[in-house]
């Protein structure tokens, strides 16, 4: 479960700052350049990825506990 959540959390992450940066025109080369909607699913990716990444965290300490 937490290389599930690790990996998840990393493609977010990825995934995330491409989007938002076609969305705010600093990176071009697609239809999402200069699109606001971009930017903010970007935003919102990066974030479900930074949680999907401390949830791993917190997945292994309880796993270490029992």
């Amino acid at each position: 479960m937490r290389i599930l959540l690790i990996t998840v959390g990393l493609l977010l992450l990825v995934l995330g700052t491409i989007w938002f940066l076609q969305g705010i025109n600093i990176l071009p080369g697609s239809f999402m350049t200069g699109q606001t909607i971009w930017a903010i699913i970007g935003g919102v990716c990066f974030a479900a990825g930074l949680a999907s990444l401390v949830l791993s965290k917190r997945y292994r300490r309880k796993a270490n506990l029992k």
